[in-house]
């Protein structure tokens, strides 16, 4: 009997046992009972730590998204588009799409004239094509997401003095527009665009965090949405929370720092495997060939790709701390 029937029976008899397993395990009775407990104490209490905190869960409530979209879309394709849009480059939809099918169609032509083996080719081509556009777009929404948060205390820090000065925090949202460079200040002149044209200033600046969908620009919307609840002094609020960014920021320069040396090894453990096995492909083809016509080796190949992304997801999450 083949090999490849008996891992597909293997992994429907497996996949079938967890379904079934997940759908009779219920929810937790104790933690839904203390969950039912807070929000009665949340709804009816008249602590002021109690009514901020629930201001505060219903902000972060508003902003999950569901679990195929982004914050503010309706759609798979506008979650797209916020992608494209996040990531800074100018890019559009059909650019993206272009760029995916050409990718597809070229490396499956190429592997197939490589290998002959058409399924293969087809496998291939489809995770080049949609998953290498999916890499860079989100290299570049990472990398437009550092940009901002280094610059993001001192647009803060811009906005205190400007209210210190006396200004209103339209004004001072506009002077941050003006003044600071990069994507802290395309995003505050989006923000004032969207005041300018008939939008409140707390619906512009909840539309901007659910496009950039970072943990320093909802810390700004919610304290902007508490002060406006509770009062107080707007400039020694923002000054805090500017100084609780910067420490945030040395902490994950310290951790990055700390973990450097794992990353490393992870880097180079896990690009071991596809070095040697092009140098030997490219050194001796026909020993290694096999991997790409036998069915036997085509499965055991693709085993140990996913036994490799398993031990690569889990040392990726043993360096990877949240702050």
């Amino acid at each position: 009997m083949d090999l490849l029937p008996i891992l597909l029976i293997a992994f429907g008899l497996t996949a079938s046992i967890a379904l079934v397993a997940m759908s009779f395990s219920g929810p937790s009775a104790t933690k839904e009972s203390a969950r039912r407990l807070q929000t009665l104490r949340y709804r009816h209490s008249e602590n002021t730590i109690d009514k901020v905190e629930a201001q505060l869960r219903k902000a972060v409530a508003a902003r999950k998204p569901k679990l195929h979209q982004i914050a503010g879309s309706s759609s798979r394709i506008e979650a797209l588009a916020l992608r494209l849009h996040r990531a800074g480059k100018g890019w559009t939809l059909s650019q993206y799409i272009y760029a995916s099918v050409g990718l597809t169609i070229g490396v499956t032509v190429l592997i197939f004239l490589m290998s002959g083996a058409l399924p293969l080719a087809l496998g291939l081509g489809m995770l080049v094509g949609v998953g290498l556009p999916h890499l860079v777009v989100g290299h570049c929404i990472k990398s437009r997401g550092t940009k901002f948060t280094a610059k993001f205390p001192d647009a803060i820090e811009l906005l205190v003095r400007g209210l210190r000065s006396g200004l209103p925090v339209t004004e001072t949202l506009g002077v941050v527009a003006q003044e600071v460079p990069g994507p802290v200040g395309e995003e505050f002149k989006l923000v004032i665009e969207r005041i300018k044209i008939g939008r409140t200033m707390e619906e512009a600046l909840q539309e901007t965090a659910d496009r950039l969908n970072t943990p320093e620009f909802s810390f700004f919307c919610i304290t902007l949405a508490i002060q406006r609840e509770t009062g107080g002094n707007l400039a020694e609020t923002l000054s805090n929370l500017a100084d609780v960014l910067r420490k945030r920021a040395q902490m994950k320069l310290k951790i990055k720092a700390m973990s450097s040396e794992s990353k490393a090894s992870a880097y180079i453990v896990g690009a071991l495997p596809f070095i040697v096995f092009g140098l030997i492909y490219w050194i001796n083809p026909t020993y290694i060939g096999g991997f790409f016509t036998e069915d036997r080796l085509i499965v055991t190949g693709l085993g140990g790709l996913v036994w490799m992304s398993i031990g690569g997801f889990i040392m990726a999450k043993m360096v990877s701390f949240e702050i």
